[in-house]
């Protein structure tokens, strides 16, 4: 192969991944800009859309109108979430809403596990779907699920960028991320306005799920938790509680995970992992803020 179209190939790659870990970040950075919350059970909306499709296609709904059932199953799951569990204790410290946050990751993991046990479930995919195209005598190869993967998160975050910056409940998630004081002052509907923030990033969560196990294969309770920490790191590189961070960090992490594989040599891929965790720590001593936002001093 030449090494050109093996660059190409890796950057196919790269995108693919990168796009999972964008649309993750991208509700967890949502979420955190209005409440400062880092909300950990946002990997399990990745699994509620993810069942929710599988089931779907189980009953006979085409493959993409299950991916839009995913999607809403992740956004009800959202509100569900921030009503029950997020809503009690808002304005309580720090730690209260890390505790509950954790607390209802356990629950909902253990939930799934419940109903649909822990072993891995098959994610059966149309025919048109588990087709690839090969270019240039094989040096170059397109999987139907990569494309579809990239497809939806351009068309998602083209959505994103229209609903954040021409809708009235844009405008407000905006303002409220500015100054939540402010907003409610002025009379904006602040519970409505972080119900949204969790749905529109839960439903994230969900399609990111949903391409997560057609990639993978399979579908499980604890399909979460890994994208979840990657997303975490994503946000943490590009800015966290920024979007536009949160998609630099997402496609910066998929491409350095992709070069680790591609590039380096083989004694070292299994260390892909603590490797990008160490990128974490490295953000977190010498650029806490991220790479697209200035660091800030904290004054007492």
């Amino acid at each position: 192969m030449d090494y050109a179209d093996y660059l190409i190939q890796q950057g196919i790659n790269a995108i693919s991944l990168g796009s999972l870990y964008a649309l993750v970040a991208v509700g967890l950075s949502i979420v955190f800009g209005i409440l400062r919350l880092t909300n950990f059970a946002h990997g399990d909306m990745m699994m509620v859309g993810a069942f929710s499709t599988l089931l779907s296609s189980l009953a006979g709904v085409p493959f993409l109108w299950g991916i839009g059932i995913g999607v809403v199953a992740g956004a009800a799951g959202g509100m569900i979430m921030e009503r029950v569990a997020y809503r009690p204790v808002r304005g309580a410290p720090d730690v209260t809403l890390l505790l509950t946050s954790l607390a209802v990751t356990y629950i909902l993991e253990n939930l799934g596990i419940l109903v649909f046990g822990s072993s891995p479930k098959n994610f059966p995919l149309p025919d048109w779907l588990d087709t690839s195209w090969e270019f240039r005598d094989g040096a170059l190869t397109f999987t139907s699920i990569n494309v579809l993967t990239v497809a939806l998160t351009v068309v998602s975050l083209l959505f994103l960028g229209w609903f954040v910056t021409r809708t009235t409940t844009g405008l407000g998630m905006r303002a409220a991320a500015e100054d939540m004081g402010a907003a409610h002052l002025v009379g904006l509907n602040v519970n409505r306005l972080i119900v949204a923030a969790f749905a529109l990033a839960s439903a994230y969560a969900g399609l990111a799920g949903v391409l997560w196990a057609a990639q993978a294969g399979v579908v499980q309770p604890l399909m979460g938790f890994t994208p979840l920490l990657k997303a975490f790191v994503a946000a943490i590189i590009g800015g966290f509680g920024s979007i536009g961070g949160a998609l630099f960090g997402g496609y910066l992490l998929g491409t350095l995970e992709v070069a680790i594989v591609a590039f380096l040599p083989d004694e070292i891929s299994p260390y892909r992992d603590p490797i990008v965790f160490a990128l974490l720590i490295v953000f977190l001593l010498f650029r806490p803020g991220g790479i697209l936002q200035p660091n800030r001093e904290e004054k007492l």
